[in-house]
């Protein structure tokens, strides 16, 4: 029954999205919100086919910490649901994609109108100043700019290493990072055939403020990897948390303020405002068991037993 569920949905999926592709043509000379909004429309449909034909719902959690402004949303991929569903995450997101799509007949053009920026992963250093002029220009319009940094679709539990984009983006715009978390690969894979029913849950975790060390930066993320792989081979939270400890960023003198490593928990300071508190910052997030209750998308709260920290800014 799951099997011809599937059929119907895939059927009914691509013969859907290649005849709009086609008419949506006709929506090229207008003005390119004009043909986003279609594609909004496109993906707003999609959604009850998927709860109907295969049971797959989704909710979105913490969209109140995303600015109101630009900025930069860093969210794992892990299926091609999460393509979908972008445009109902908030409006006229520009998302960061390979080059070789733009060279698509009739999707390459749509993604060009609707402002994708387009990167040549094989053109080295040259592909970020350009992935970086792009997102500039869509910057200053106001856009929120998407990327993966992990730069393709990785299933739940695979680690693999965050690319330069990323830590290009944060260090040449000067906007806050919004990291995504989502477990959107347990109920459809990779090129699977087959979906899972259930609800995928999509998180915004809070922001990371502009100005921290590119280093330090991209130092989170290696660091909560390192985490996620002590846990997946040893399944042990506290030999997590002395790997974490080992590789903490250091402060150089006279330097503001880093993240800090606790238990296996990054923490990053609570910015500008002198509180003095410490907040929860996840570059890496592992997705879990939808049999589990109460979902802490974004590095497993709960596994690391972070409870009732508090620390001092150490200014």
């Amino acid at each position: 029954m799951r099997a011809l569920r599937a059929l119907a949905f895939n059927a009914v999926f691509l013969g859907w999205t290649a005849l709009l592709a086609v008419l949506y043509v006709a929506l090229l000379p207008f003005p390119w919100r004009v043909l986003y909004s279609a594609v909004t429309w496109w993906s707003r449909t999609m959604m009850p086919l998927m709860r109907v034909l295969v049971g797959l719902d989704w909710e979105m959690r913490g969209r109140e910490r995303l600015p109101a402004g630009p900025c930069i949303v860093a969210a794992k991929h892990q299926s091609a649901w999460d393509t979908i569903s972008l445009p109902l995450w908030f409006p006229y997101p520009s998302v960061v994609l390979k080059r070789e799509l733009f060279l698509m007949p009739v999707w390459g053009w749509h993604a060009r109108r609707c402002g994708m920026i387009s990167v040549d992963r094989k053109a080295g250093g040259r592909a970020l100043l350009s992935m970086v002029r792009q997102a500039q220009a869509i910057a200053r319009d106001g856009r929120k700019i998407v990327i993966f940094p992990q730069g393709t679709r990785t299933a739940p539990g695979t680690h693999r290493a965050y690319l330069p984009g990323v830590a290009a983006l944060y260090d040449r715009l000067g906007l806050p990072v919004v990291p995504v978390a989502l477990n959107s690969g347990l109920f459809w894979g990779r090129r699977a055939f087959m979906k899972r029913p259930g609800t995928i849950t999509v998180e915004f975790l809070d922001p990371i403020a502009p100005g921290m060390e590119r280093r330090a930066f991209m130092a989170s993320g290696a660091s909560s990897k390192r985490a996620t792989g002590w846990r997946a081979k040893r399944g042990n939270p506290a030999r997590a948390g002395r790997a974490l400890q080992r590789t903490a960023v250091r402060r150089k003198p006279g330097s503001r303020p880093v993240d800090k490593v606790v238990d296996g928990q990054r923490l990053q300071p609570c910015g500008r405002s002198g509180a003095g508190t410490f907040k929860e910052h996840y570059l890496d997030s592992r997705s879990r068991d939808p049999r589990l209750p109460a979902p802490a998308l974004g590095g497993h709260v709960a596994a690391l037993r972070l409870r009732n920290l508090k620390l001092s800014c150490g200014r």
